[in-house]
């Protein structure tokens, strides 16, 4: 059984739990609040020196970081990773995208405007940043949703769930979505996936605390 250290409130994180839940696939979770420096520990960083959530214990002494690697390599092998080569290049350009436009953005905003105390204070010299450039990646996504369902292969994929993890918490950081219909729209059909959880679902919502597994 996979062991996953995460974070609740981490958008990414909460990737990786979705990603889980909608494979029906068993874990024990393991709760890390970076906030209080839990991820900085020496034992923490034995597993990932870069100090960060979500981690994956994938058995054997081996973990694995970086939250659209670790949603590869639980989704190989099942529809929420396409086999055929354009559709999975699809996918992938996507969850760089996700990386390097959406989640430094919006991922930025919603940390510090959502989770730390003070934070809109202390970044109001990035805000005006963040909210250009995160608007700027909605745009880009609202047109691809204009004429495409979801991301990539004409299904629910990985990229989905890269794309909707910050995407669904726009509106907790000061992003309007209501000029966005097409992302609305993408971001109901997320959610209705069978077995889908939100960010906010835990471990104690199921029979056995121990272990995570869709409830569908």
């Amino acid at each position: 059984m996979y062991k996953l250290y995460s974070m609740q409130r981490s958008g990414n994180s909460y990737k990786v739990r979705l990603a889980l839940a909608l494979l029906n696939l068993p874990y024990e979770a393991v709760e890390v609040d970076i906030l209080r420096g839990e991820s900085r520990t020496p034992d923490f960083l034995s597993k990932n020196p870069s100090g960060q959530v979500p981690l994956l214990d994938v058995g054997g002494d081996r973990y694995l970081a970086e939250s659209n690697a670790i949603l590869w390599y639980v989704a190989v092998g099942t529809p929420l990773a396409p086999e055929n080569r354009i559709d999975r290049a699809e996918a992938l350009q996507w969850m760089f995208f996700e990386q390097h436009a959406l989640e430094p953005n919006i991922g930025a905003a919603y940390f510090w405007l959502s989770l730390v105390k003070g934070g809109r204070d202390l970044q109001t010299h990035s805000l005006e940043d963040w909210m250009e450039r995160g608007y700027g990646a909605l745009q880009v996504m609202e047109n691809h949703l204009k004429t495409n369902a979801y991301f990539a292969a004409r299904q629910l994929t990985v990229a989905d769930i890269a794309l909707y993890g910050y995407t669904h918490l726009a509106d907790r950081c000061d992003f309007d979505l209501s000029t966005f219909p097409a992302i609305r729209d993408w971001l109901k059909r997320v959610e209705a996936a069978p077995g889908f959880v939100s960010m906010d679902w835990r471990p104690a919502d199921v029979d056995d605390p121990a272990s995570i597994a869709a409830s569908a």
